[in-house]
């Protein structure tokens, strides 16, 4: 007997991720041929992937749904259909502790004034960054995503936003390189 994966996802982010009148639901079934099982109470979603015949797809459709439950809109989650793109989660607890204090501050220096440094550090590794809950996921290519997680562990170890601005640039040069072929 096969086992239906199943995501949990918080309440708030049901809605997002069925979409108005089911339409984000549908085209996620339609996109990759599984089934969307959502429990609005609870906040699980069971993942019925039978009918998926590409295996690697069937998990990238946990990923895309743990994305829709860490913040990202569906159009963003769906970019993990994509080959060689991948989604990763940070746990901000496990570099400043559970405190709520800590935790705070942390995600205003990730988010930064007015949401200038996510959007920098998404900008320049080209990966989607959303700040959600006590953690940090980021969406994209393989070598963007290693360019982005290392933007965010800097910035949760410490280090000066000035430090990681002048990291993502040096990575930039390094992107745009790899992208036209030019080493």
């Amino acid at each position: 007997m096969m086992t239906m994966p199943s995501v949990k996802i918080p309440k708030e982010r049901i809605g997002v991720l069925i979409g108005e009148q089911g339409k984000t639901k549908r085209e996620i079934e339609k996109k990759t041929g599984a089934i969307l099982d959502v429990d609005s109470e609870s906040g699980i979603v069971d993942i019925d992937t039978r009918e998926v015949e590409d295996p690697v797809l069937a998990l990238k459709l946990e990923d895309i749904v743990k994305a829709i439950g860490r913040g990202f809109n569906p159009k963003k989650a769906l970019f993990l259909l994509q080959d060689q793109a991948y989604f990763e989660l940070i746990d901000i607890r496990s570099y400043v502790g559970k405190s709520s204090n800590a935790i705070h501050r942390m995600k205003a220096r990730l988010i930064g004034k007015d949401g200038r440094t996510r959007e920098l550090i998404e900008e320049l590794s080209e990966c989607y960054v959303s700040v959600y809950g006590n953690t940090v996921a980021l969406v994209g290519f393989s070598t963007e995503l290693s360019i982005a997680r290392r933007a965010v562990q800097m910035i949760l170890e410490g280090s000066e936003h000035s430090t990681v601005y002048g990291f993502l640039e040096s990575k930039r040069a390094d992107i745009k390189r790899k992208k036209t072929g030019f080493f």
